[in-house]
């Protein structure tokens, strides 16, 4: 197992510094000016000049680059244009945010979604089978931002039994765990889980029905071994790919679903990146893509190690 870390991890660090390149170059050959979105419309050619000297913007890029590296390795994301926050505090706030609603949203995607892909692959081609397809291809067919506005419209706006916007009562910024504050959590929790419980589902259902259709069910029936027994060694099957697409989700979830929060108005990683594009705030533009690209780095591996445990045939390929 360790060896198999090692090796993981020695992919991991090239794939991090590209990461770090994409980021940096995505953001900078993206149009317009930062700098405008600071200084007035009738700003001097020595105000622009100035501002660009002190975020740096006035280097080549390399340099830009080599010096925004370092400074990221160290934990330094720079300062934002618009608020005069360090990046780090910002983020460190949306990503706590982001966490939450992702924890909620993932629970209800994997509890629904296993347990409908495992319905589904058990009835195969019955009753429960086409009903469970017909809710997978609803769920992986709807945007999740449509289903977002009519949450709001049908839970909010006509009948109001739960609040439709922000992460607390009043001004709260941070979440509780008391009722005021769950009630603001369970829309966006229903309509960012809607397509990561479809897409397990779907999963889980074409993994079980693989296992199902090998031998050794067969061998494992054949000696009398009890249902639930065999039930077990079907998941066990199931497990390795189903894990990878689970991961693969609650990575877009914890990346922050920017136009679900952005209908909620959660203060997550998706509501700043989205004010920060808006607004062409580059050091946060900048700092909340670097972090959510590592993170679904780390989360690959992290995958891929459970993986392993769960199936050690991985091990020795």
């Amino acid at each position: 197992m360790l060896r198999y870390l090692l090796r993981r991890l020695a992919y991991v660090a090239p794939i991090a510094v590209g990461v770090t390149l994409i980021v940096f170059l995505l953001v900078h050959i993206a149009p317009g000016d930062p700098i405008s979105a600071i200084l007035p419309d009738d700003a001097s050619a020595e105000m622009v000049a100035e501002a660009r000297r002190e975020y740096g913007l006035d280097k080549p890029l390399p340099v830009q680059y080599g010096i925004w590296l370092w400074r990221a390795a160290q934990g330094e994301l720079g300062t934002s244009i618009r608020s005069g926050r360090t990046v780090a505090s910002e983020l460190s706030m949306a990503v706590g945010n982001t966490f939450i609603l992702a924890v909620a949203s993932g629970l209800l995607a994997c509890v629904f979604g296993v347990a409908l892909g495992l319905v589904a692959g058990l009835a195969r081609d019955r009753i429960a089978d086409h009903v469970t397809s017909l809710v997978t291809l609803a769920g992986v067919s709807l945007p999740h931002y449509w289903v977002a506005i009519l949450l709001v419209i049908v839970f909010a706006v006509e009948n109001p039994w739960l609040p439709p916007l922000g992460i607390g009562p009043d001004t709260s910024d941070g979440w509780r765990p008391d009722w005021a504050h769950l009630q603001h959590l369970i829309l966006p929790a229903i309509a960012t889980a809607l397509i990561p419980m479809a897409v397990i589902a779907r999963t889980m259902r074409a993994s079980v029905i693989e296992a199902l259709d090998q031998d050794f069910v067969t061998t494992l029936h054949a000696k009398g071994l009890l249902p639930g027994r065999r039930l077990w060694h079907v998941l066990r099957n199931a497990l390795p790919t189903t894990l990878a697409v689970t991961g693969l989700q609650l990575g877009n979830m914890l990346g922050g679903s920017v136009l679900v929060e952005t209908v909620f108005a959660w203060p997550g990683t998706g509501f700043l990146l989205a004010n920060a594009i808006f607004q062409r705030d580059l050091p946060v533009l900048q700092g909340t893509m670097l972090v959510l690209s590592l993170f679904f780095v780390v989360l690959n591996l992290a995958v891929d190690l459970l993986q392993s445990w769960a199936d050690p045939r991985i091990r020795r390929a």
